[in-house]
C-alpha cells in the first residue's frame, strides 16, 4: 500500500460531521465517505452504525450490509451493537459475525448476555461461550449469571456460579447473584450467600438491603446497614436512600433521624432520590415541620421533591399549606405531571376542600396538558364523597371517559359508609366485592354498612361469602416506636414480655377516659349482642394496646407515634381524642388513608377523615 493510502487509511480525513437526523442524511454522509475512501474507518463505521442501531426494526438490513461488506471487520464494530439491540436481532448480528468468520472476543458476550431471552437462547449462547472457551472469563461469566437470573432461573444461575471456580469469580459474581435473587423475591437464599461473600462492595451492601425492602422486612434491612457501618464501610446516597426507605417503611423516626445525621456527618451529596426519602420519611414519621426543614434547605429542588413534600401536607391534612406549595413551584417554573395533580386533589379532599378541588382538577388538566387519568376521577370522586356530596361524587363517575375501576368504586363506597347511605353504599359494595373478590377490607367494609342498619343475616351473608372464597380478615397491626426499639401490636392479641402490664394499663386508660366523659361508639360491631358486651372487643384493638403501652414508657408532655395498617375506626379516634387529654400527650396516629394529631383532646383532621 503506497504510503498516502495508509496514512489515508489511519488518520481518516472527515468531512463535516453533522449530527445524523434521518436514514436520508446517513444514505448522503455514507456515500461522502465512500467516495472519499474513508468509509471503512473504524470511527467512521462505529458513527454510522450507531444511528443505524436506534431503530434496529428499520435499519438492520443497513447495518448488515455495512459489516458484512466490511474489509476488516472487527469484533470492536459489532460488540457495542449488541446492548442496543433487541434479542432477536442481537441473536442474527451474532451469527453475521460467526459467518464471516469472526470469533467474539471478552467485550462479546458480556453484551449480548445481560437482556437475551428467550431461556433457549441464552443456553444457545452458554453452549457458544463453553466452546469459545470464555467460561473462566470473568465479565462473561457474570453476563451468563444475569442472562439466567433474568430468565427466572436461578437454579442454573447457581449452576454456573458453583461451578465457574474461585478464579473466574469475582465481587460482581457474588452480587449478581445476591441481587438476582432478590428481585426473583428469594430474599433468604440471597442472605445466605450474603453471609458468605468473601468481599462486599456498596453495590452488594443495597442490594440486600433492597431485598429486604421491597419484601416489607424493614428491620432486616436496617440490621444489614448496622453491619454495614459496624463493619467500617463509606456509604453513598444509594445506601442511604435505601436506608432512609426502610425507616419509613418501619415507622422508626428515631432511626430515620439517626440514618439522617449520619448522611451530614459523612458528607453524602444529598441527591433528588435521597432528599426525596428523607422529605418522605420524616412525612410519613409524622413530621411534617422537620420534612419542610428539609426540604427548604435543599439547594436544587426536583419534580419528585416537590411532590413529595405537596403529598405530605396532603397526607397530614394541611390543604392550605399544599396548595401555597404548589403556587410556589409554579413561580419557580417547575411543571407538574400526573403525581402532582393526584397530591393537590389528595390535599383538598382530606381538608373539605371541595371548590378548590374542584378548581384545580379543570387549572392543572387544561394549564399543562395533563389528561385526567383512573386515579384523578377517583381523587375527585373522593373529594366529593367526604364532603356528603354523594350526587356529585356519582356524576363524576358517570361522565368518565373510561369504566371505573375499583378504586374509584372504592372511594364512592366508603363515602356511603361514612355517610350512612345504606342503598347506596350496598349497591356499590357487591359490585366492588366481585372487582376484587380477595380483598377482605371489601367485605368488612359492606359487613360494618349493614350492621349498622340492623340487618344481622346481611351480614352473615357477607361472612359466608367471605368463608366461601377462602377469604381471611385482615388482622389490625400497630407499630409503636419507643427508645429506639420498633414494637408491633395486633388486634385481639398480645405476644410481649410486658403483655399484663399492657392490658392493665389499656384497662385503666378505658376507665379514666370513660370518667371524663368517653363513650364507646359500637356501630362498626360486626355481632348483634348486647351493647356492653360489644365494648370488649373495642378494648383490644391495636391501636389502644400500642397506645397503652406508649404510655407505660412516657412522660407527660412527649409524643406518643403510631403506624395501623388499616383506617383508624371512630371508636379509636374517639378515644385518642380523650387520651390525648387525659394523659397530657400529644399522639400522632398514620392510618392506611393519612395522619391524625391528637392534643388537648382535639384531632387534626378535625373528625374530617
Amino acid at each position: 500500500m503506497p504510503q498516502g493510502a495508509l496514512l489515508t487509511s489511519m488518520s481518516a480525513p472527515s468531512p463535516t460531521l453533522i449530527p445524523l437526523t434521518s436514514i436520508a442524511e446517513l444514505r448522503q454522509h455514507h456515500s461522502q465517505l465512500i467516495r472519499l475512501g474513508v468509509a471503512s474507518h473504524p470511527a467512521h463505521a462505529r458513527r454510522l452504525l450507531s444511528f443505524l442501531a436506534r431503530d434496529p426494526d428499520s435499519h438492520f438490513p443497513y447495518a448488515s450490509r455495512l459489516l458484512a461488506h466490511h474489509p476488516a471487520p472487527h469484533p470492536a464494530l459489532f460488540n457495542p451493537l449488541f446492548s442496543a439491540l433487541p434479542t432477536r436481532h442481537a441473536a442474527r448480528l451474532l451469527a453475521l459475525m460467526l459467518s464471516l468468520p469472526l470469533h467474539p472476543d471478552h467485550f462479546t458476550f458480556p453484551r449480548i448476555l445481560p437482556g437475551a431471552q428467550p431461556l433457549h437462547l441464552v443456553a444457545q449462547l452458554h453452549a457458544l461461550l463453553l466452546k469459545l472457551g470464555f467460561h473462566a472469563h470473568t465479565q462473561s461469566l457474570n453476563a451468563l449469571l444475569a442472562a439466567y437470573l433474568a430468565n427466572a432461573r436461578p437454579d442454573l444461575a447457581s449452576r454456573v456460579f458453583r461451578g465457574g471456580g474461585g478464579d473466574a469469580l469475582d465481587v460482581v459474581s457474588w452480587t449478581t447473584m445476591v441481587g438476582g435473587l432478590v428481585k426473583l423475591g428469594r430474599v433468604d437464599d440471597a442472605r445466605e450467600l450474603f453471609d458468605g461473600m468473601p468481599e462486599r462492595n456498596l453495590v452488594s451492601w443495597n442490594a440486600m438491603m433492597s431485598g429486604y425492602v421491597k419484601t416489607g422486612r424493614f428491620l432486616d434491612a436496617l440490621e444489614v446497614f448496622d453491619e454495614m457501618r459496624a463493619r467500617g464501610v463509606d456509604g453513598n446516597a444509594f445506601v442511604a436512600a435505601t436506608a432512609v426507605v426502610a425507616c419509613t417503611g418501619a415507622g422508626a423516626l428515631a432511626r430515620g433521624r439517626e440514618v439522617h445525621r449520619w448522611v451530614e456527618r459523612s458528607g453524602i451529596e444529598m441527591d433528588d432520590k435521597l432528599a426525596t426519602a428523607v422529605v418522605d420519611m420524616y412525612c410519613k414519621c409524622g413530621c411534617v415541620e422537620e420534612a419542610w426543614r428539609v426540604f427548604e434547605a435543599l439547594p436544587a429542588r426536583g419534580l419528585t421533591s416537590w411532590n413529595c413534600m405537596i403529598g405530605g401536607f396532603a397526607v397530614h391534612g394541611r390543604g392550605e399549606d399544599a396548595l401555597n406549595l404548589f403556587g410556589l413551584m409554579e413561580r419557580e417554573g417547575v411543571a407538574p405531571d400526573d403525581v402532582t395533580l393526584v397530591n393537590v386533589l389528595t390535599a383538598c379532599a382530606h381538608a373539605g376542600m371541595v371548590s378548590e378541588g374542584r378548581h384545580y382538577f379543570n387549572y392543572i388538566s387544561q394549564r399543562y396538558g395533563i389528561v385526567p387519568k383512573m386515579e384523578h376521577y377517583g381523587c375527585m370522586v373522593d373529594l366529593y364523597g367526604r364532603a356528603g356530596q354523594l350526587e356529585e361524587a356519582k356524576k363524576v363517575i358517570q361522565d368518565m371517559p373510561m369504566e371505573p375501576d375499583v378504586g374509584v368504586l372504592g372511594a364512592l363506597f366508603g363515602a356511603s359508609k361514612i355517610h350512612g347511605d345504606v342503598d347506596l353504599g350496598e349497591a356499590i359494595g357487591w359490585r366492588v366485592i366481585e372487582l376484587d373478590p380477595q380483598n377482605s377490607g371489601r367485605y368488612v367494609l359492606l359487613a360494618n354498612l349493614l350492621a349498622t342498619a340492623g340487618r344481622w343475616e346481611d351480614v352473615a351473608r357477607v361472612r359466608r361469602l367471605m368463608d366461601e372464597r377462602n377469604v381471611s380478615k385482615e388482622a389490625g397491626r400497630s407499630v409503636i416506636e419507643v427508645q429506639g426499639e420498633v414494637c408491633e401490636f395486633q388486634c385481639g392479641g398480645l405476644c410481649h414480655p410486658q403483655a399484663e402490664e399492657v392490658y392493665a394499663m389499656a384497662r385503666d386508660m378505658m376507665r379514666k377516659i370513660r370518667a371524663e366523659g368517653y363513650v364507646p361508639d359500637t356501630r362498626d360491631v360486626l355481632h348483634a349482642i348486647a351493647e356492653e358486651e360489644k365494648e370488649t372487643p373495642l378494648l383490644y384493638h391495636s391501636e389502644k394496646l400500642a397506645i397503652a403501652f406508649g404510655l407505660l414508657h412516657t412522660r407527660s408532655g412527649d409524643t406518643i407515634r403510631i403506624t395501623k395498617n388499616l383506617r383508624v375506626c371512630r371508636d379509636c379516634h374517639e378515644a385518642t381524642k380523650f387520651v390525648s387529654r387525659v394523659f397530657d400527650r400529644e399522639i400522632v396516629v398514620r392510618d392506611r388513608n393519612r395522619f391524625h394529631h391528637f392534643k388537648d383532646g382535639l384531632c387534626s383532621c378535625k373528625d374530617y377523615w
